[in-house]
């Protein structure tokens, strides 16, 4: 199996999230991430899909689930 990549080289992007690495109390780090700019130009759904209406009905009242 063969994973395909597309990559566009963009000159310009002022929606990048910026990444911090910061030190912790206990000497580990934590990578923190702001995704302000990146939630601003992110197209959303507003609408909860019916797919998953249709699975929760099925599923209700069942004690076991496998996928």
């Amino acid at each position: 199996m063969h994973a395909t990549c597309f990559t566009k080289l963009v000159e310009e992007a002022t929606w990048l999230s910026p990444i911090v690495v910061v030190l912790k109390k206990n000497e580990k780090f934590k990578i923190c991430v702001d995704f302000r700019k990146f939630n601003i130009v992110i197209k959303t759904y507003p609408y909860m899909l019916s797919f998953t209406n249709h699975v929760i009905n099925i599923v209700v009242g069942h004690e076991v689930y496998t996928f």
